[in-house]
């Protein structure tokens, strides 16, 4: 399926590397379970208007803070950067990394597990299209918006979490294992914590990125 997989993504344009790049991801979540983030994308992304050449650029580098602005690139070769440049610089204490126009990302734990294999703390978090209502109901307000939060372990494990604002995954409806209408904010009765912290941290996202 692998095979398959990559000769669909080239027929699409992705240079090799960015192929290797975007099944390195696939595969990670087929092998976690995460079959919305695996292999079944890449029948999404046939469905996207791409630009395969793009490539996003670095607009501020400083030791506590970098701007990158994706310029029309898929987000998980954007995110492929950015952890990148991370590891081959990583801050002295900490730093706030700013991402725009950088759309699909993916499973969120993919890239901030890998900054912690490498002994950094990371956290994670991104906005999408409106999918979640109100939990009183409605039209879709805000995203799904997870947030994912990655510790180092002295064993070489580090704990990682994953996890969106919504009952169910966008990926899961994409996939068939949930209904639209099962894509609502997680918690039931108190779903309306899940629904604030999604709309948080759409307005935190947007603060910084714009």
């Amino acid at each position: 399926m692998s095979e398959d997989a990559r000769t669909r993504l080239e027929a699409l344009g992705f240079e090799d590397d960015d192929v290797s790049t975007l099944l390195s991801h696939f595969e990670d979540a087929e092998k976690r379970g995460k079959t919305g983030h695996g292999l079944s994308r890449v029948a999404w992304l046939e469905m996207l208007e791409l630009d395969p050449g793009a490539r996003p650029l670095r607009l501020v580098a400083e030791d506590g803070f970098e701007r990158w602005n994706g310029r029309g690139a898929l987000g998980y070769l954007v995110l492929e950067e950015i952890v990148c440049a991370t590891l081959a610089h990583p801050p002295a204490r900490a730093r706030l990394i700013v991402a725009e126009r950088c759309f699909p990302s993916g499973m969120l734990g993919y890239w901030v597990r890998r900054l912690a294999e490498r002994g950094l703390v990371a956290a994670l978090t991104a906005t999408s299209p409106r999918r979640l209502p109100h939990p009183e109901g409605g039209p879709p307000l805000t995203g799904t918006n997870p947030l994912a939060i990655a510790i180092p372990s002295s064993d070489g494990h580090p704990l990682v979490t994953d996890v969106s604002m919504g009952a169910v995954t966008h990926g899961q409806v994409l996939t068939g294992e949930a209904a639209p209408e099962e894509l609502v904010p997680f918690g039931g009765t108190q779903a309306h914590k899940a629904f604030a912290l999604a709309v948080g941290l759409e307005l935190f996202v947007s603060s910084l990125a714009g």
